[in-house]
């Protein structure tokens, strides 16, 4: 018995920020179920994989196999599922991001393991294994019991505290067998910036008050100055003044990060939907009855050409 904790890496080789929470997450909920916590790492890394160890994980399986190069869901769950019956893992933990929300699913068919996507805390492991979620775009709650001999919990990014301590992890190959996958792929176009939005803690986003992309020169300036990635609602990535990849909302990406500073941006609830995971949501806007203000932690009503080069120079003077 164990907790396999599913350890996700970037394209450069990099472990994601998303692996450091699951990683945490995991480590403790094998010390609540008193058994050994584990990782696997399936990607080509350039981590110093031991060194883990210091976010509670004991021991890490690494796969390397020719198949595995490019993310393939079908492969990647393959691999998994041989690592978790190989070991005999009964608690699977992932992110609930792109690859843990195509992860998860096959595995809980493939292994026969209830699953509970968006955990947000610890199960209550006292008279069954019960997970808190969130549901309805983080409106609300549910506590979700999970009765199958083996249990697949995928956890919400940036809800739940990393936390370092000490130690080292042992290392251990795993042979797997792989069939090549079925999808093969031709080309790979990266969409770069300084700060990744997924994994961003602070993000600066524009809407359709920006009135247009000549004028995302204000907003960079904060962001830069911020450290901070930035994002847009969809009309904006739709007329297209942004790239598609810095859509949050609904039908876009979904973030949770510390602080999300809204500029020009109505608050619709199916842009809400994607951010509403927020710490802290700070609004601009000129109109005093726009929705975004009523799910604001702080609000700023007037113009954002006024407003923003502002507070940029405000974050430029209390950096020095």
């Amino acid at each position: 018995m164990s907790v396999l904790i599913f350890i996700d890496i970037n394209d450069e080789g990099s472990v994601k920020k998303t692996s450091f929470e699951v990683l945490t997450y995991g480590a403790k909920l094998a010390r609540q179920l008193g058994v050994p916590a584990e990782g696997v790492v399936l990607a080509p890394v350039k981590e110093d994989l031991p060194a883990l160890g210091k976010y509670g994980v004991q021991k890490i399986y690494q796969v390397q196999h020719e198949a595995l190069a490019h993310f393939d869901a079908q492969v990647y769950t393959s691999a998994i599922a041989q690592v978790a019956e190989k070991t005999g893992a009964t608690v699977l933990v992932f992110s609930n991001n792109t690859d843990g929300k195509a992860l998860a699913p096959r595995l809980s068919a493939r292994l026969k393991a209830g699953l509970v996507s968006g955990a947000v805390a610890l199960p209550d492991t006292g008279d069954a294994f019960t997970v808190k979620k969130s549901v309805f775009s983080g409106k609300a709650f549910a506590d979700i019991k999970i009765t199958t001999p083996i249990k697949i919990i995928t956890l919400n990014p940036n809800s739940f505290s990393i936390e370092v301590g000490e130690g080292t992890a042992e290392t251990a190959s795993v042979e797997v067998t792989l069939d090549a996958p079925k999808v093969k792929i031709l080309n790979v176009n990266r969409q770069s910036s300084e700060v990744p939005l997924a994994e961003a803690e602070l993000v600066v986003s524009g809407g359709r008050g920006m009135k247009g992309p000549e004028n995302w020169g204000i907003l960079e300036d904060l962001a830069k100055a911020l450290n901070a990635a930035l994002a847009c609602s969809r009309p904006v990535a739709d007329a297209h003044w942004r790239p598609h990849n810095e859509h949050v909302g609904q039908t876009g990406g979904a973030i949770a990060p510390n602080l999300y500073l809204a500029v020009g941006i109505s608050g619709a609830i199916q842009h809400l939907a994607g951010v509403n995971r927020s710490k802290v949501i700070v609004v601009v806007n000129k109109d005093p009855e726009a929705p975004f203000f009523k799910a604001a932690d702080y609000g700023i009503v007037g113009d954002l050409f006024e407003v923003v080069p502002k507070l940029t120079e405000a974050v430029k003077q209390l950096k020095g």
